[in-house]
């Protein structure tokens, strides 16, 4: 099995598309995170993590198979390096169209085994935080293009019926926007309960939580965000993994999502409105905050990937993407680990 190392010299080897912007975003995140790890004093954990997948049962009569996986990339409060991808077959990067997301693509033609296998694994540091309680609050600026978008309905995030009725009953229009913001997250943290069990929960339906009033992280979010885009609020969905608190290794099982939204002359501010369902002790620290217990993977809803094709966008993006022959393939074995460095 070929190894690769993605250093800067396989970046500008392998980034054909958005290279340079990925490029970059490594380099600034360097120096964002090195001045986020000198001014706060929040926890700050350090782990090995890896993200592999086996694509099982490929037909024998097999021609081509196209896989995509998202990357993760670094911020200012998530830094990501000595990233390095096994597999056995070409594979590339490409830049997602609407949210920017990273990808992986690997390419297998001709003849091909009956099981594939790509390992990514990367070095990640993951600091906490809370924007309202540090001095230095985020000035990101957005674009009237990100704006626009992050206030317009998803598929299964509308911001009208329902969803408008709902946030009209918490909402005020003497409230600022971080005053509406933090009455929404009260209203659905407070009244969604963490519940896996019947049909329905885990699609990210805002309609679906706001009538069962439960479901799993995906339907609280989804739930948040259209609420807020109903109130004029751009709101944003964010994918990625729980990593266990008081563990040093593991593996994890799926996946974990949270929402920001943002604020003019602030910038976005995160919510984990299930994780404060679940632990009211922390109800505050999630509204403009969040642990270092997870890792950030891709943005946005209703996803398209640029070489696909596909007729219809992906829901939300975090486990691999297999077309076989150009068909959808589910039978997809994960396994997902990490381990604390420090």
């Amino acid at each position: 099995m070929r190894k690769y190392s993605l250093n800067r010299k396989y970046f500008q080897k392998y980034l054909k598309l958005g290279g340079l912007f990925i490029i970059i975003s490594f380099i600034a995140a360097y120096f964002y995170s090195s001045k986020s790890r000198a001014h706060t004093s929040y926890a700050t954990r350090e782990m090995q993590f890896s993200y592999a997948f086996t694509v099982k049962n490929i037909p024998p009569e097999a021609k081509h198979v196209d896989i995509w996986a998202p990357v993760p990339q670094s911020d200012s409060r998530q830094n990501i390096s000595n990233l390095e991808i096994r597999c056995d077959y070409p594979y590339s990067f490409e830049i997602g169209p609407e949210y920017q997301n990273p990808l992986l693509k690997v390419a297998a033609n001709g003849s091909i085994p009956e099981s594939l296998s790509v390992s990514m694994n990367f070095s990640v540091t993951r600091t906490a935080y809370h924007f309202l309680k540090e001095k230095d609050q985020p000035s990101a600026t957005i674009s009237e293009k990100a704006r626009r978008r992050f206030l317009a309905p998803d598929h299964l995030v509308p911001i009208d019926g329902r969803i408008a009725d709902e946030a009209k009953k918490v909402v005020r229009d003497d409230m600022t926007p971080l005053e509406k913001a933090r009455a929404i997250y009260d209203h659905v943290a407070g009244t969604v309960t963490y519940d896996k069990s019947g049909a329905g929960w885990g699609r990210g339906d805002a309609v679906y939580a706001c009538d069962a009033r439960s479901g799993n992280c995906t339907d609280f979010h989804s739930l948040f965000i259209g609420m807020a885009r109903a109130s004029a609020i751009a709101a944003r969905f964010v994918m990625g993994f729980p990593v266990p608190e008081g563990a040093t290794e593991g593996n994890i099982p799926g996946y974990h999502c949270w929402a920001e939204f943002y604020i003019d002359g602030m910038g976005w501010l995160p919510i984990d409105a299930s994780e404060a369902s679940k632990h009211p002790e922390k109800w505050d620290d999630f509204f403009g905050g969040l642990d270092p217990h997870r890792i950030q993977f891709t943005i946005g809803r209703d996803i398209r990937i640029p070489s696909m094709g596909q007729s219809e966008p992906l829901n939300y993006f975090v486990y691999p993407y297999v077309l076989i022959d150009g068909k959808p393939h589910d039978d997809v074995q994960r396994h997902i680990r990490f381990s604390e460095l420090k």
